[in-house]
């Protein structure tokens, strides 16, 4: 049975881990519900107090963990990946999840602040409920999503004790295992062996992720980094840095690029670029147990100051060769794309709701997390490949039901003689149906239009299907 036939769950969902069919009959059917009724609490998604009390003991069932119902998702992701062409692109990041919760401790927390009050005229220390999250979001270098590689879940209280120890001793000897920025690591590991081709693929993260642990163990695994640096690391013969170095390195040439100012108007913005392959060594402290790598840097930066946003002033470093300004170009190209994982994170709170949720244990938000990861993977999947793939054929994405019930429900606004029914043509019928007006002006279907309109398909799908089991009967 080939993908464009099957159900988009029976894709997503047939490599887990789930062994009891039980469990795996009611992951499908907590699935359904979710995906039908986007970013809808979980009563109303499930409907009745039947289904609503089975999702619940499906979240409290200590055999069933966030690995065991990603499991599929991944494996969808791996067929993906080897099908794809030439490069993969890994983006990570990491976003927070915050609750209000009458007993915090049972879910954990993200932070530490300073609250305003009010009353006794002065600040209120306080600790923020949450969950962390770490992903990585796997991409073709034409900006196509092909699904999570890996994901990771955890909160403060798990690294407890690493703060008061960076104070007392210098943070770069603090062994990366005891730090949350092992993270990092640990999803370049699966990715690796999730793939089987760790040459392919090339890891990208911004600041938060230049850690010189992370360069060694891509350069052990066989596979590539490209990274935004904020460490002036010493480099040559370890008696200057990067920064000196590259400060006597001759421009290699100027790009332009399309950016947004404040107010959202596109504007064209020059880029002087340097580039050079360095030998960067280890942080001190560490230099007996790594290596100095020869690492190429790329600077990136604006020629003046604009009035109206920041400067732009990228500092990459990567195991990459850049020999010329067009491979200096792509590399840019490739960090740019980074942003796909964090509009992945966006669909996650703003269409999924997550942090609306109501379950009161970090294990079973956690689960439920991972199950909204996959229906927020197919939203975001359907607005990519309408962009970037538009004419293909939409039995890709969407079932055979799902394209009947849009040619019933949403008529084509301009006339069709020659037929073609191609996913472009359904993903705008599902924006109509999520409140996209379809105008000659209006720009492509974003996230919140699709996942109203996948809300409301699903609705349609059901009642559909319902008339059908009735004529039948």
């Amino acid at each position: 049975m080939t993908d464009a036939s099957r159900n988009w769950i029976d894709i997503e969902v047939a490599g887990s881990h789930l062994v009891d069919r039980r469990l795996d009959r009611r992951l499908r059917r907590v699935l359904e519900h979710l995906a039908g009724a986007l970013g809808k609490s979980l009563p109303l998604a499930c409907q009745d107090w039947a289904n609503t009390k089975a999702a619940y003991r499906f979240f409290s069932n200590d055999r069933v963990g966030e690995g065991d119902i990603l499991a599929g998702q991944f494996e969808a992701t791996r067929r993906r990946v080897a099908a794809a062409l030439g490069i993969i692109l890994v983006l990570q990041d990491t976003t927070e999840f915050s609750f209000e919760r009458e007993r915090p401790d049972r879910v954990g927390s993200t932070y530490t602040g300073n609250g305003n009050n009010h009353r006794q005229g002065g600040v209120r220390p306080y600790t923020a409920c949450g969950l962390l999250m770490h992903s990585s979001l796997t991409i073709t270098t034409d900006g196509l999503p092909l699904g999570l590689g890996a994901v990771k879940f955890w909160t403060r209280k798990t690294f407890n004790g690493t703060g008061a120890l960076k104070r007392h001793i210098n943070p770069t000897r603090v062994p990366i295992e005891g730090k949350e920025s092992i993270r990092w690591l640990d999803n370049m590991r699966r990715t690796a062996e999730l793939f089987g081709d760790p040459a392919r693929c090339v890891h990208i993260g911004d600041r938060e992720n230049d850690i010189y642990e992370f360069f060694c163990l891509a350069r052990d695994l066989g596979t590539h980094f490209l990274v935004r640096t904020c460490v002036d690391r010493f480099a040559g013969d370890g008696t200057t840095t990067v920064a000196r170095l590259m400060g006597e390195v001759a421009v290699g040439g100027r790009h332009r690029i399309a950016v947004r100012d404040a107010a959202g108007r596109i504007e064209t913005a020059e880029l002087e670029l340097t580039y050079a392959t360095l030998h960067v060594r280890p942080p001190i402290g560490k230099e007996k147990g790594y290596l100095a790598l020869d690492l190429t840097i790329l600077h990136a930066r604006e020629l003046e100051q604009p009035e109206n946003r920041p400067r732009i002033d990228w500092k990459l470093a990567t195991d990459l060769a850049v020999a010329d300004t067009a491979a200096a170009v792509e590399k840019l190209r490739w960090y740019a794309l980074r942003w796909r994982v964090e509009e992945f994170h966006k669909i996650l709170k703003s269409g999924c709701k997550v942090e609306a949720a109501r379950l009161r244990t970090a294990e079973r938000l956690v689960k439920l997390i991972a199950i909204l990861c996959i229906v927020g993977w197919r939203v975001f999947w359907l607005r990519m490949m309408n962009r970037i793939v538009p004419d293909v054929e939409p039995g890709i994405a969407l079932t055979g039901i799902e394209t009947a019930v849009l040619n019933r429900v949403v008529p084509d606004p301009t006339p069709n003689p020659s037929g073609i029914r191609d996913l472009a043509r359904y993903v705008r019928k599902i924006a109509r149906l999520g409140g996209w007006l379809a105008r000659a002006g209006d720009s492509p279907p974003g996230d919140q239009v699709l996942w109203r309109g996948m809300a409301r398909l699903a609705d349609i799908v059901l009642g559909a299907t319902l008339a059908l089991d009735d004529v039948g009967n």
